[in-house]
C-alpha cells in the first residue's frame, strides 16, 4: 500500500471546540492531499452516518459538530455542500426530515451547506461488481460533482464493524435495505456488497468519527465510548482496517475487510498500512465487541468433515434474541424484518417470537429496535469453545 492511501489520525478530545475541530479536520485534509482539487460551484455530497433519529449524545451518527466545519471548509473553498444520508425507514422528505432534527442537523446549515432534499431514485447497472450488479441508488449521490463518506466508529452486530465501508450502504434508500439483506443473506456476500458500492461510488475521501464511538450492542443500542480521534483516508479499507485495529479486531473478523482483501483492495492486517498518527496510543484493548467472529475451519472433506464444519458454524454462530424486560411491543422488529421471521405474540404474551428457520442473522431486528431490546446472543457452546481458543 503506498502514502496516497495512508491513514491519517489527528487526536480531538471532544466536540465542545470549534476551533480545535477545524484544526483537526484541516490536518486531515492535507494529509489526504489538501483541497486545492475543489472548483467554485461544485456541489460535494457529504454522505454522514444518520442510521436512524438519535440525538448525537449516543453515538450512533456522525456528530453535527464536526460535520458542521467540514461544511464550512468546503464551502469557503467555492464548493456548495448538500449533507444527507438515507436511514433505515423511508426515503421521503416526511421521514428524513424527523431524522435530520433529531440528529440536530438543521441548525448547521446556511447559504451554500443544506439537507439533502432531493428523494428522487435512480437505477444503476454495474456489472462489473461481485454481488449487487443492479441496484436503485438515491439519486443526491449521483448528481453530485464528488462524494466525501463520513463514517461513525461503531460495532455492528452483522459486520462487526461500522466504519466507512460499511456507511456507503446508505446509497441504497431505505425501504430497500431490507431486500438487500435477503438477496445477500451470507455476511461476506453481503459484504461484498458494501465493497461494490464503494468501487461505484469511489468517494474522494473517507472520515471517521471515532471523538466517541460506539461499543457493545451497535450499531444503535450501544454505549458511548471516547476513543478521542478523526481518522481519514483516500481507501476505506485501509480506514477501516485501523478502525478495526483500534478496537481489537483482525482482517478475519470483520466481512468487509475480509471481503476488500479477497478481491485484493485491501490490507491483510494493519501492519500493510501506512499510519500518520499514533495508533497504539489509542487503542482501546477492552472495547467491547458485539459479536466475535472467528475463521475456523476442521476439515470440509467428506461427509463427517461437512458434518464436523456444520456443527462448528452452529457453535460459533450468533442470533438476535429479545430481551423482554426492556421490550415496548412496538412491533418494529417485525415490520422490517426482510425475511419475515418475526411475529408478535398475543396477550399476555406479546412479546417478537423468532422463528429461527426463517432467520438470515442480518440482525435489522436488533440494529432497528428503539430501545434496544433486540440482543446479540451467543451460542454457550461457542462461547466456551471461543475461550479454549482464545
Amino acid at each position: 500500500m503506498n502514502d496516497e492511501n495512508a491513514v491519517i489520525l489527528r487526536p480531538l478530545g471532544s466536540y465542545d471546540h470549534p476551533e480545535e475541530i477545524r484544526a483537526a479536520l484541516l490536518s486531515l485534509l492535507e494529509g489526504m492531499g489538501g483541497t486545492g482539487w475543489i472548483r467554485p460551484g461544485m456541489v460535494i455530497a457529504l454522505k454522514v452516518n444518520l442510521v436512524s433519529g438519535m440525538a448525537p449524545e449516543k453515538a450512533g451518527t456522525t456528530h453535527p459538530a464536526l460535520i458542521r466545519e467540514l461544511a464550512r471548509i468546503l464551502h469557503e473553498k467555492g464548493a456548495e455542500v448538500i449533507i444527507g444520508d438515507s436511514p433505515g425507514g423511508l426515503f421521503t422528505h416526511g421521514y428524513v426530515s424527523g431524522v435530520y432534527r433529531a440528529c440536530a442537523l438543521p441548525q448547521i446549515c446556511s447559504d451554500g451547506i443544506t439537507l439533502n432534499d432531493d428523494f428522487s431514485i435512480e437505477q444503476i447497472s454495474f456489472p462489473e461488481a461481485v454481488s449487487i450488479k443492479s441496484f436503485q441508488c438515491t439519486a443526491w449521490l449521483k448528481k453530485a460533482d464528488v462524494i466525501i463518506n463520513f463514517a461513525k466508529l461503531k460495532t455492528h452486530a452483522m459486520m462487526s464493524l461500522s466504519c466507512s465501508v460499511k456507511n456507503m450502504f446508505g446509497a441504497i434508500p431505505g425501504v430497500q435495505k431490507p431486500e438487500c439483506h435477503m438477496r445477500f443473506p451470507d455476511p461476506l456476500s453481503f459484504a461484498n456488497v458494501m465493497v461494490d458500492l464503494n468501487e461505484y461510488f469511489k468517494p474522494v475521501f473517507h472520515l471517521v468519527d471515532a471523538v466517541t464511538g460506539m461499543e457493545g450492542n451497535g450499531p444503535t443500542a450501544g454505549t458511548p465510548r471516547h476513543i478521542g480521534l478523526l481518522l481519514g483516508s483516500r481507501s476505506p479499507y485501509n480506514l477501516d482496517m485501523v478502525c478495526a485495529g483500534l478496537i481489537g479486531l483482525k482482517r478475519e473478523d470483520v466481512p468487509t475487510l475480509q471481503a476488500a482483501y479477497e478481491r485484493g483492495l485491501g490490507p491483510a492486517g494493519v501492519q500493510d498500512v501506512h499510519v500518520d498518527g499514533d495508533l497504539q496510543g489509542f487503542a482501546a484493548a477492552d472495547y467491547q465487541l458485539v459479536t466475535k467472529k472467528r475463521a475456523i475451519t476442521f476439515g470440509s472433506d467428506g461427509a463427517r468433515g461437512r458434518l464436523v464444519s456444520g456443527f462448528m458454524k452452529l457453535a460459533f454462530a450468533s442470533k438476535p434474541q429479545v430481551k423482554q424486560k426492556e421490550c415496548i411491543a412496538c412491533g418494529k422488529c417485525a415490520a422490517i424484518c426482510p425475511a419475515h421471521a418475526i411475529r408478535m405474540g398475543q396477550a399476555p404474551h406479546k412479546y417478537p417470537e423468532i422463528d429461527r428457520k426463517k432467520c438470515i442473522h442480518c440482525f435489522c431486528c436488533q440494529e432497528f429496535c428503539p430501545k434496544g431490546a433486540m440482543k446479540v446472543h451467543h451460542n454457550p457452546v461457542g462461547v466456551v469453545a471461543g475461550k479454549i481458543n482464545t
